[in-house]
């Protein structure tokens, strides 16, 4: 049985773009009323994308399912007045300006929280609302730059890669901005008080880069792109190209599963010894799956443990039949007779509405939340 946990739980969404609006689909997923405030004329940003999927982009469509949106001026004298409303009822106020934005607007938490001292109040930021980089403007790659994370990247000729997927975004912003959300729901739920969440994206990058930490902090040493286990410093963490041009993603890591993958290739007894050099013993084993196609190797491997896999392409893996079983792309976005899978969020089966209704249309609910005062 699907239950909404968050159902009753009114959510004002002031963010564009990508780390607050996927925020707030995660709780528009397990329940909560969004409202999206935005701008007249273009609204999010996002809107104006290409593809599109009706009138508004796919990535808007992707990232807004389920929400509420009301234009309004945020600049205008009135602005404070015509939400006021809203504020004293609302739950969450998400928001992603730089530090300081909203409160020139006179909708920063000191002035919300006069309104509604139970309110809890989460601003997204790159570097959060202090410190010497806190009015910095940047994106997601000066981010994973900053915090060390790009520079463990390397391809071949050592210089860093472009990642590509938006890790700060989403895994340093959306995902820390809904677990503080839920914990201060929950200590709200004991104690009555609200909260403001300072949630830094370039700071949540580092737990990402444990290891490295961990390395650096207590033994000195500090990891370096293509020098640590899993970032190419290994023959049992690689990528190793096949003879029909695609790659092994390979990382039998534990010995149980490193003499196995040994075995099935062969793989002399020299360079099997975890003293062998890790160099030597790479170039070893990309010779050995350079001569067999990925096709054979995959068949090599069936039914072993040795951790290794194909590297798919992004069409590839949509159509993996394992995500088939488990549902993952069931949901769909129809729109004026069009259709999209929706985002497979990491909200549980159990947890999300089993219906995916489209995204709104700029301003669609303004009458109904502003000038008819919606209950």
């Amino acid at each position: 049985m699907t239950r909404l946990p968050l159902k009753d739980t009114l959510v004002l969404d002031f963010s564009t773009l990508l780390p607050g609006p996927f925020a707030t689909l995660m709780l528009a997923e397990a329940g909560a009323t969004v409202i999206k405030i935005e701008r007249a004329v273009s609204g999010d940003e996002m809107r104006g994308y290409e593809p599109k999927l009706g009138a508004d982009s796919t990535n808007f469509q992707l990232l807004n399912v389920g929400k509420d949106s009301i234009v309004v001026d945020l600049k205008a004298g009135d602005a404070f007045e015509r939400l006021e409303p809203l504020v004293a009822r609302a739950d969450v106020v998400v928001e992603q300006f730089r530090p300081g934005v909203m409160d020139r607007l006179g909708l920063g938490y000191e002035a919300l929280r006069k309104i509604n001292p139970k309110l809890i109040y989460c601003a997204i930021t790159g570097w959060g609302q202090s410190g010497p980089k806190s009015a910095v403007a940047a994106h997601d790659l000066n981010y994973l730059a900053d915090a060390g994370l790009l520079g463990l990247s390397r391809g071949s000729d050592g210089a860093p890669v472009v990642p590509p997927v938006l890790v700060a975004d989403l895994a340093g912003g959306a995902y820390p901005a809904v677990v503080n959300i839920l914990l201060a729901l929950l200590h709200r739920d004991r104690t009555g008080e609200g909260a403001y969440l300072d949630i830094a994206m370039g700071e949540n990058l580092l737990p990402l880069a444990y290891w490295g930490l961990g390395n650096g902090f207590v033994a000195g040493q500090w990891p370096r792109g293509g020098d640590a286990l899993v970032t190419g410093g290994s023959p049992r963490y690689q990528i190793y190209r096949t003879s029909d041009g695609r790659y092994l993603a390979a990382a039998p890591i534990e010995d149980r599963f490193w003499h196995n993958f040994c075995e099935l290739i062969e793989l002399a007894p020299a360079q099997r010894d975890p003293k062998a050099d890790p160099g030597e013993a790479t170039r070893a084993v990309a010779d050995i799956i350079a001569e067999r196609s990925a096709e054979v190797w995959m068949e090599t491997f069936k039914g072993h443990d040795v951790c290794c896999s194909i590297v798919a392409s992004l069409q590839e893996a949509v159509a993996d039949p394992h995500f088939a079983a488990r549902g993952v792309f069931s949901r769909k976005i129809e729109v004026e007779g069009a259709s999209v899978p929706a985002l497979p969020t990491a909200v549980a089966a159990c947890f999300r509405s089993q219906t995916a209704p489209s995204a709104p249309r700029l301003g669609a609910q303004t009458d109904a939340w502003l000038n008819k005062g919606a209950v």
